[in-house]
């Protein structure tokens, strides 16, 4: 009997639990479909929302459940007093919204689209697809605002909430993904950089442009027929295409470096291999790979790989320029010498390039140095011719790197100075150049610079 009675009362129960959930759902589908929301409509949603939550049971209620707590902020945005300045309604609607919020709005949107092509029933599907295309462009707003404060992470998270609100719009994804890097956060970039890699995105496109004939400002169309139309009426002239190229490349280049980063040298290994293997001619992916193994320290193959990058751009400053760091670096100083005077042919305002030559010129003469120290204050002629040879060896090392800081330095004075590494670069030469001035006895030449200094 009793057990019995504990049935019959279980029973009861959850039937007042399904009743209950079903007039909460009532009640927030008239709170919903209200063409103005105010305070009190709002209070009453909320409290609907976390009375019916854990309530939900059935499939149906808990993806609506879902669906009415992800619409809170919608909700909220809509409450906002529409007397108040633009201003203050802007700030009003940036309290509401948070990467987490329209993170959630796109979960619930997406779970709620997804079950109501499964069932065949489109109770809020039209209105979803609404709610996205007048939002969209509010939120993008947000990330473009996050990131002028500095907020870098928290933009990149907003892009990737936008773009699972759309996933036709694959473009948000790849912004989302740069700006995690720009942020730092490794983890997400390479979430967001493989989702684009498994998409096969490209962002491969052509932008068509024309000039406004009232504006005389060159406009960016959605499509060729809206260009060409507006051209033949003449409201526009000066029709351009513009290629955008192919991110797969880099796509797959940042994957890589992020696994190297990560310490996971071998998935970077497969990652920058597949890369290639789909973008053979893309020369930054070869540049990327000769850098991964050149972290690596296998030189070995990182100039085999430079090299097979300059045979596809042999003008390539920078890359002939690795390979004199790499020689320099192996102790093959003859070589990197070679190619730091390369480089400078190349590109006669490669600083970086001069820097290194002129510590390649100035390598013999520490040793110089210790060889005359090592006379001590001898006076023999045995030592004397030494010291006069070691001398001379000096002062044509010092007459030979010269010029070449003097290159440096002029180049150098021409950077931002108030930027501290331009100006202890600077400070640096200008050092370098008196202590060369100083042994080569070019007393006018170091007072200028002393003047300078």
């Amino acid at each position: 009997m009793k057990i019995k009675q504990i049935i019959i009362a279980s029973s009861l129960l959850v039937s007042v639990a399904s009743f209950a959930q079903k007039d909460e759902l009532k009640a927030l589908k008239k709170i919903y479909a209200k063409e103005e929301i105010k305070g009190a409509d709002l209070l009453q949603y909320k409290a609907l929302v976390a009375k019916l939550e854990p309530l939900a049971t059935e499939e149906a209620d808990k993806v609506y459940a879902g669906f009415y707590k992800s619409m809170t902020p919608v909700l909220e945005s809509l409450a906002i007093d529409k007397t108040m300045p633009p201003m203050q309604q802007q700030m009003a609607m940036a309290k509401l919204v948070s990467p987490k919020a329209i993170s959630d709005l796109a979960a619930g949107l997406n779970t709620t689209l997804d079950y109501e092509k499964k069932s065949g029933k489109k109770v809020y599907t039209d209105d979803i697809l609404e709610t996205i295309t007048s939002f969209k462009p509010e939120f993008l707003n947000y990330a473009v605002a996050l990131e002028k404060q500095g907020k870098i992470k928290e933009s990149s998270q907003v892009l990737y909430a936008v773009y699972q609100l759309d996933k036709k719009d694959q473009e948000n994804l790849y912004y989302a993904a740069g700006y995690a890097v720009n942020a730092n956060d490794y983890d997400s970039a390479l979430k967001y950089y493989q989702e684009l890699k498994d998409a096969n995105y490209s962002g491969e496109k052509t932008l068509y442009f024309a000039k406004n004939v009232a504006s005389n400002q060159e406009e960016l169309f959605n499509t060729k027929n809206e260009r060409d139309n507006l051209v033949k009426l003449k409201t526009h002239t000066l029709p351009r295409e513009e290629k955008v190229p192919s991110k797969r490349g880099e796509i797959y280049k940042n994957i890589a470096i992020i696994l190297l980063q990560k310490g996971q040298n071998e998935e970077a290994k497969t990652a920058i291999a597949d890369a290639r293997k789909a973008n053979p001619d893309d020369v930054s992916l070869i540049v990327t790979e000769a850098d991964l193994y050149y972290k690596l320290k296998d030189n070995e193959t990182y100039k085999r790989l430079v090299n097979e990058a300059l045979a596809k751009n042999p003008n390539d400053a920078s890359l002939v320029f690795n390979l004199g760091v790499v020689s320099n670096t192996a102790n093959q100083f003859d070589e990197a010498k070679k190619y730091y005077t390369k480089a400078i042919e190349l590109d006669p305002n490669f600083i970086d390039a001069y820097l290194n030559l002129a510590d390649n010129i100035l390598k013999p003469d520490s040793k110089l140095v210790e060889d005359i120290n090592k006379l001590g204050s001898s006076t023999s002629d045995k030592d004397l011719k030494k010291y006069q040879a070691l001398t001379v060896e000096r002062k044509k090392i010092f007459t030979e790197v010269m010029p070449v800081y003097e290159k440096a330095l002029e180049l150098s004075e021409k950077l931002d100075q108030s930027v501290p590494a331009n100006k202890e670069q600077t400070n640096v030469i200008k050092s370098n150049l008196k202590t060369v001035y100083s042994f080569l006895e070019l007393s006018e030449k170091s007072k200028a610079l002393k003047a300078k200094m």
